[in-house]
């Protein structure tokens, strides 16, 4: 990894930006001054909520962080697909006695006006997701001082990337939880990806960019394969999930390690982008029927998933978590970093010295 971001955190871990209000600025801080490397998530925030918790958080670490941008979508053009879902959700609505949202609500997120103020008020990272911006952002962001960062979940991706003048690609594997990073959604994408070791070999073959691994990482043994691998960096975003300064809901928390929730599956049913999420009742009835229609289907399952929440069932709310969410532990998030660090520190020794056994 170049000396830039290198040289901003001392342990090679980051924390992923979870949309949504989990990333708070509280997490952010304990992560970054813990010497990992903490983010605010700006999807799904006004351009001047995005600031504030910017502000917030600059008042409670003196350490750098990121903040992560959602890339704009483009219309979505399958004519009535979306009101054909809406009518299969009517029953929810009548169970949880609530509206469906506005599919329309929302589709312009502020992404130029979340730019604008990270160019006034430049943040020492910047990462990007479901896409990839234009060269132009990017060499302003750099221009302002910030290391630049965008999600691949493919080779080809991560080349676009590269191409586009960004500093470090994120390879995110198909174990990861929550959205998947693809950049362009098709309606046949099933969600199917690519497991993290073999994308971060795929990517460091095709980029001369640094790269950080994302995807099912819960243990600092974890962190040192990705290493081995060639990625510079591991971020992980399950692994802070459980931790008490994440703004997931309790009821979200103690699902991770609940018997009940046996498995993980990748899913369209509550944003119309595949996202990998524990899978409950919603998600099986739902799952199969859901478009490809992103946000437009976040916003219409918005109220019905804050009901859930509201109603303490978790059969219906989005459960986002990747393949190792039964591994979770409820630490603090500056004590689990330094977890992770005493763990990785381990877990380098022990392959170092079994290459040197090798070797003699």
């Amino acid at each position: 990894m170049s000396s830039a971001l290198t040289d901003l955190f001392p342990f090679p871990i980051v924390q992923a930006p979870m949309a949504g209000g989990v990333s708070l600025p509280q997490l952010a801080a304990a992560v970054s001054e813990a010497g990992g490397l903490g983010f605010l998530a700006a999807g799904y925030k006004t351009a001047d909520g995005m600031y504030q918790e910017i502000k917030q958080l600059r008042g409670l670490t003196g350490r750098p962080f990121g903040v992560n941008l959602f890339m704009p979508q483009p219309e979505y053009a399958e004519s009535g697909a979306v009101e054909v879902y809406a009518h299969q959700l009517a029953g929810e609505a009548a169970w949880y006695e609530t509206e469906l949202g506005d599919p329309d609500s929302g589709r312009d997120d502020g992404y130029e006006a979340k730019l604008a103020v990270l160019l006034d008020n430049p943040v020492a990272v910047a990462s990007f997701h479901f896409g990839v911006p234009t060269r132009e952002v990017l060499d302003s962001l750099r221009r302002a001082g910030t290391f630049t960062l965008v999600t691949a979940t493919t080779a080809e991706e991560a080349l676009a990337v590269e191409r586009a003048g960004a500093d470090a690609v994120i390879a995110q594997g198909v174990e990861a939880g929550g959205h998947q990073g693809t950049h362009r959604d098709v309606p046949e994408n099933d969600g199917s990806g690519i497991g993290l070791l073999s994308l971060v070999a795929q990517i460091r073959e095709t980029v001369g960019i640094p790269v950080v691994a994302a995807g099912g990482i819960m243990r600092g043994s974890q962190i040192a394969a990705v290493l081995a691998a060639g990625a510079s960096a591991a971020q992980l975003g399950t692994a802070f999930l459980a931790t008490p300064e994440s703004g997931a809901a309790d009821l979200h928390k103690q699902a991770l390690t609940d018997p009940l929730f046996t498995r993980t599956a990748l899913t369209r049913a509550f944003s119309g982008r595949p996202a990998r999420g524990l899978v409950n009742r919603f998600m099986r009835e739902h799952g199969p029927y859901a478009p490809a229609a992103y946000p437009e289907v976040h916003h219409l399952t918005s109220p019905l998933r804050k009901a859930a929440a509201k109603a303490t069932d978790a059969q219906g709310m989005a459960l986002w978590a990747g393949q190792g969410h039964r591994m979770a532990r409820e630490l603090p998030a500056g004590q689990l970093v330094e977890t992770l660090a005493e763990e990785l520190a381990a877990a380098s020794t022990a392959l170092s010295t079994k290459g040197e056994g090798e070797r003699g």
